[in-house]
């Protein structure tokens, strides 16, 4: 039991010293510097099990798998890196979204994708 809490506790902190939405990938290279054995099986099991209890958020970006923040960070403003495929939070804060929908309809959501090239 102490090793998945080793694992869990590696992931938690890869997370949370990301300044940004990290995939399954790069929250196993994060985590492994912590936890040179961790395998990939076992951090999707963790990123369930940490999204599921509330303390992860899932970042769903057309055409890419999956990235996970912190559920705190509240933002849905993302910039995508085209060339390494990097996605970064963007700290911007958008006017009332109202005047642009539909008459009629009622905005539950919204998200903002940026793309360009990032920072190298």
């Amino acid at each position: 039991m102490a090793r998945k809490t080793q694992q869990r506790a590696a992931i938690r902190k890869a997370l949370e010293a990301a300044d940004r939405p990290l995939s399954a990938v790069e929250v196993l290279a994060a985590a492994q510097e912590h936890v040179p054995g961790l395998g990939i099986a076992t951090v999707y099991r963790n990123l369930k099990t940490l999204v599921d209890e509330g303390w992860l958020k899932t970042v769903e970006l057309p055409g890419d798998p999956n990235r996970y923040e912190l559920a705190e960070r509240q933002t849905n403003h993302y910039f995508r890196c085209r060339e390494t495929q990097k996605v970064y939070r963007l700290r911007i804060d958008l006017p009332d979204m109202s005047p642009f929908i539909p008459k009629g309809a009622t905005l539950e959501s919204h998200m903002v994708l940026l793309e360009g090239v990032g920072p190298k």
